[in-house]
């Protein structure tokens, strides 16, 4: 059962359709799926107040010492969500970022507009 988003930030939270994906965002959280915003940026600084409310954890690569597509940073994000990493969803615009989260076991969502990855989320995430 799938039951944890992983999303990251650069390319996808910052599309400029991206107020669609954070309404999805909270509409699984209420639903109780666990989100986790995953990051290859140097640290959290100030994302972690302007984020924190969408997620469940915030992992941020330079504060952790992994960086995608290595399987150690989708093994620890899905760690902090208290989840395995087969019950995530990663969704990422990297196509190698992806196919790294899918090889740990997660299901991979390759973002390219924002309406297409709502349909995906939409399939993986029934109502």
């Amino acid at each position: 059962m799938l039951n944890g988003l992983v999303v990251d930030y650069a390319g996808v939270l910052t599309d400029p359709d991206a107020a669609a994906l954070f309404t999805a965002i909270e509409d699984l959280r209420d639903r109780g799926v666990r989100t986790a915003l995953l990051s290859n940026a140097a640290g959290g600084g100030t994302a972690r107040d302007r984020l924190g409310r969408w997620f469940d954890a915030l992992v941020f690569s330079g504060e952790v010492g992994y960086v995608k597509p290595m399987p150690q940073i989708y093994l620890l994000t899905a760690e902090q969500l208290g989840l395995p990493a087969t019950a995530c969803v990663f969704v990422d615009d990297s196509r190698s970022n992806v196919d790294g989260a899918v090889k740990t076991g997660m299901v991979g969502v390759h973002h390219t507009a924002v309406a297409a990855t709502l349909t995906e989320l939409g399939a993986l995430f029934p109502a």
